[in-house]
């Protein structure tokens, strides 16, 4: 074990101040201030808040995006390209069909309901399709009927989003400002990341009506953060502070594992494919929380509930390959250190529920998330993937 790796241990293990190291090879990096806590073996001390998980829906098939709905019904998108319409934790129908492009990232992703929902009874996807022989993302509107039964594409709210087998983003969210933001990836061009000609490897704030608008860091550009491999989850600390989640690079430039936990404004780059795991360089952001084993994170969601108080603030994410449920502490001094992090439902059931997709925030005040175990990268039980609701 190498002498910066003993430090790091030595430092979480005696609770010291996170984030003083750099990543695990190459040259040491100038310690950022406020520094980026690296995660050198494992992922971090398991939880020590006691929950239970209730399972509320099952039979699903790979469940990416949950929008709830005013009344209590829910959709739920499912990758093959199912949108479906939950009621009282039974699902009642397909109220859209989306044909995909086979990939083993993308399909039927992200879904986000309109903020003026009981008005218009508006719906976001994306969706990852097949134009002109090739793999693009759009994201599309529809459209729910009163009875919630059945929706009409409305319009393409942004097309040509660049696609690829894997690396596809697909995360939609209103943000507080009422404005739609979009996580893409970089569609395994590490280059679009830093390019602002391409809409991939970006987080981009959009209109409901799909224009950017005139107040976006780029303006007229959609692109409100770059420098992203492939972000599946953000949410706001505040209303100008996004947590971005994204995963790691798995041998391209040489490099594996290092997912991220960052911290960003509007403008702000997130440095891939320039910095990776702890490094700086200046103009970009060094991640405030990165582990060396591959996570990868999938959704993220900041809890606002009152059942588990002390988790009140905190980031909780779901991790896919790691299988567990990551809560991520900020010092609210300092948001950008961590004050601590812990794992709880780690491995497959007994102990844990397996790959974990979407985390978010349930308007009961109660936190969801959904099992990813039947993406053909996890192992698919009788009873199919489910959504979870964890409470104490």
């Amino acid at each position: 074990m190498n002498r910066r790796r003993t430090a790091a241990l030595a430092a979480l293990a005696l609770g010291l101040a996170p984030g003083l190291f750099g990543c695990a090879s190459g040259p040491a990096p100038q310690a950022p201030d406020p520094p980026c806590l690296f995660v050198a073996e494992g992922y971090g001390p398991p939880g020590m808040a006691p929950l239970k998980a209730e399972t509320v829906v099952s039979g699903l098939e790979v469940p990416w995006g949950i929008a709830f709905l005013p009344g209590g019904d829910w959709l739920v998108t499912e990758r093959p390209g199912r949108v479906r319409l939950v009621r009282d934790g039974v699902i009642v129908s397909t109220v859209a069909t989306v044909e995909i492009a086979q990939s083993a990232e993308g399909g039927l992703l992200g879904i986000a309901a309109s903020p003026t929902f009981e008005q218009d009874r508006l719906f976001y996807v994306y969706a990852t399709v097949v134009h002109a022989g090739a793999r693009v993302n759009r994201v599309l509107r529809y459209r729910l009927d009163p009875e919630h039964r059945a929706a009409t594409l409305d319009r393409i709210i942004l097309d040509h989003l660049p696609g690829a087998e894997f690396h596809d983003g697909g995360r939609l969210r209103f943000g507080p400002d009422g404005m739609l933001y979009v996580g893409t990836g970089d569609a395994t061009e590490a280059s679009f990341a830093q390019s602002r000609d391409s809409l991939g490897g970006k987080v981009l704030r959009v209109t409901p009506e799909g224009v950017a608008p005139p107040d976006n860091p780029f303006f007229p550009s959609p692109i409100f953060l770059l420098g992203v491999r492939n972000t599946q989850g953000f949410d706001w600390i505040d209303r100008s502070t996004m947590v971005v989640t994204d995963h790691g690079p798995s041998g391209e430039l040489g490099r594996t594992g290092h997912d991220e936990v960052n911290l960003a404004r509007a403008g702000d780059n997130l440095g891939w494919p320039k910095i990776y795991g702890c490094e700086t360089a200046q103009g970009k952001v060094t991640p405030t929380l990165t582990w060396e084993e591959a996570v990868p994170p999938g959704g993220a969601a900041v809890y606002t509930g009152t059942a588990i108080p002390e988790w009140r603030g905190s980031v909780l994410i779901g991790t896919l390959r790691s299988k567990h449920l990551h809560r991520v502490e900020l010092d609210p001094e300092n948001p950008r250190r961590v004050r601590r992090h812990e794992v709880y439902f780690q491995g497959d059931p007994p102990t844990g529920f397996g790959r974990l997709r979407e985390t978010i925030m349930g308007p009961d005040g109660e936190l969801y998330v959904s099992t990813s175990n039947c993406d053909g990268r996890g192992t698919c039980p009788a009873t199919r993937d489910r959504i979870l609701r964890l409470t104490r």
